[in-house]
């Protein structure tokens, strides 16, 4: 049987919806991309019998037992003492972490709740794993052959305990010890999830070390390889020929690898190049503006944003002919190159992304879900119009995201 992580979300407020349980997906991704089997999830309210059930039961069937939540100073966080029953084991105090605790107070000048002494308390035989950003530590405890890994419920403490301890050994236990796991991620974008998968069938039937796997997410079809091997390096070596071969068959819808986004990838085209970028935006009112400027050092690069919600700031400020309103509609493909024209002559950039449709929820010159998206650059220009499903926000998403794939392909010269 394979290696595989279950994961355990405590907390009666899950059960309730009073919070969403983000911690599910973020954790569900992370293993996914680490080519890590994981099978199930669940949530569990406050109770210590329930949860002590939860952890036996998928103790029995994985190598690892991920639990969020439950390691608050209160009656009710009960993620400690759960472990300890499951394991059979004692809850004891940590008299060095309770001094920290009291520290840590006092540097705040308050003074510490008895209560918050709690989490100072852990199963015999726990070793803690460091909080950077809280008091609450986390654990891991061997519990027979299983291992069991508890983190804050906190997305923001969560998330650098997850990948600072609990990743690396996950990496350590799937390897056993004397192999190590590495994964690529190959980042799509145009082609549906079923069309990519059968682009890609024979590789996936014939390919077992590394494996294949298809990931959609936000518009994206990622492909993850993952390969074992003694080393690093002999994991790469083995994930190479794979990898090039996928990338030659999806050729142009693959636009990164692992951590690239959209927005890099466009920024290091145009830094090639020593070309600058603008937008005009109508329908999503500075939508792809947002996303280009969320990059840190994006100044270089990016001028600027006009949003033409008005037809005559579009007239007025972007220098859309009358005429051509007056004769193909507002919503419409001269319009949408007549934008992109005017936003790089008033940016005064090499490049122009243009926006102009009928979002909703009242259509407007034409049927809901009619986008038109234009891109200007030195070497010519390009519009296409989009059909897209949904409300308003999904319409306006899906826009923005096409915008920045099609700016990418004619940045590569390959619309």
């Amino acid at each position: 049987m394979s290696f595989s992580v279950e994961f355990i979300a405590v907390g009666t407020e899950l059960l309730l919806g009073q919070i969403v349980n983000t911690n599910a997906s973020w954790i569900g991704s992370r293993l996914a991309d680490a080519g890590l089997a994981h099978y199930r999830q669940a949530v569990v309210g406050d109770n210590l019998d329930r949860v002590v059930e939860a952890i036996r039961a998928a103790g029995a069937r994985a190598d690892v037992v991920i639990l969020s939540g439950g390691l608050g100073p209160t009656r009710d966080d009960l993620t400690r003492e759960a472990m300890a029953v499951a394991a059979s084991v004692e809850l004891q105090r940590d008299e060095d972490y309770a001094v920290r605790l009291r520290a840590y107070w006092e540097q705040r000048g308050r003074e510490m709740p008895e209560s918050n002494l709690k989490q100072a308390d852990q199963p015999a035989g726990a070793i803690p794993l460091e909080n950077p950003k809280g008091t609450a530590p986390g654990l891991r405890l061997d519990m027979g052959d299983t291992v069991l890994f508890a983190v804050p419920g906190v997305p923001a403490e969560l998330h650098p305990m997850f990948d600072n301890y609990v990743m690396p050994a996950l990496r350590d236990l799937a390897g056993g010890g004397d192999a190590v796991m590495v994964s690529r991620l190959i980042r799509t974008w145009g082609e549906s999830e079923s069309m990519v998968g059968e682009i890609l069938d024979d590789l996936f039937d014939s390919s077992d070390n590394p494996t294949l796997a298809f990931l959609a997410s936000a518009g994206e079809i990622k492909v993850r390889l993952t390969a074992r091997a003694t080393t690093a390096a002999a994991a790469e070596d083995l994930i190479a020929p794979i990898e090039a071969e996928v990338r030659n068959r999806l050729g142009s819808r693959v636009f990164g690898s692992d951590g690239d986004t959209i927005e890099e990838v466009i920024y290091a085209l145009l830094r090639v190049r020593g070309w600058s970028l603008g937008t005009a935006e109508s329908a999503t009112g500075g939508m792809i503006a947002a996303r280009l400027t969320a990059v840190p050092g994006c100044s270089d690069t990016f001028r600027g944003s006009i949003v033409a919600y008005q037809e005559d700031i579009k007239v007025g400020m972007l220098g859309v002919a009358a005429a051509t309103i007056a004769d193909h509609g507002v919503v419409s493909e001269p319009v949408a190159l007549e934008m992109a024209a005017g936003a790089a002559s008033a940016l005064g950039v090499d490049v122009a992304v243009a926006i102009t449709g009928s979002a909703g929820p009242d259509p407007q010159d034409k049927p809901i879900g009619t986008m038109v998206l234009a891109v200007r650059t030195p070497e010519g220009s390009h519009v296409r119009t989009l059909h897209l499903p949904g409300d308003r926000e999904r319409v306006r998403t899906y826009t923005t995201t096409s915008a920045l794939h099609h700016l990418r392909l004619a940045l590569q010269g390959a619309l």
